[in-house]
């Protein structure tokens, strides 16, 4: 049973789309699962403030992008780099053990995205 901010999350999903240049674009895909995630971020003065999200996967990585986006915005360079997969588990209201890949998914965007920037 998912979580009900996971579920929301999923059918109500935050920044959805990409975003234009001169924002920063990664991809990232999960080998054990297949999940894809397109994160476009832009930064203004340092920090995080436009993000946007394209998934294709589950309904946990779908949830786990939106969640993501919400969590970015304001965040400076500094602040990436301690996201977590638990940052993310909690974020969308706890996942099951079968759907952790999701928030591991955001964790190596959140990665990419910083050796690109």
């Amino acid at each position: 049973m998912h979580a009900a901010r996971l579920l929301d999350h999923f059918q109500n999903p935050r920044n959805v789309g990409e975003l234009p240049p001169p924002a920063l674009i990664v991809d990232v895909t999960n080998p054990a699962c297949g999940d894809m995630l397109r994160l476009s971020v832009r930064f203004e003065n340092e920090r995080v403030a436009q993000a946007r999200f394209l998934t294709r996967g589950c309904t946990a990585s779908i949830a786990a992008s939106s969640a993501l986006t919400e969590w970015l915005l304001g965040k400076s360079r500094v602040e990436l780099r301690a996201l977590t997969a638990h940052v993310i588990d909690e974020a969308v209201g706890g996942l099951e053990p079968a759907s952790k890949h999701a928030a591991a998914l955001c964790v190596d965007a959140v990665k990419a995205l910083l050796r690109v920037s």
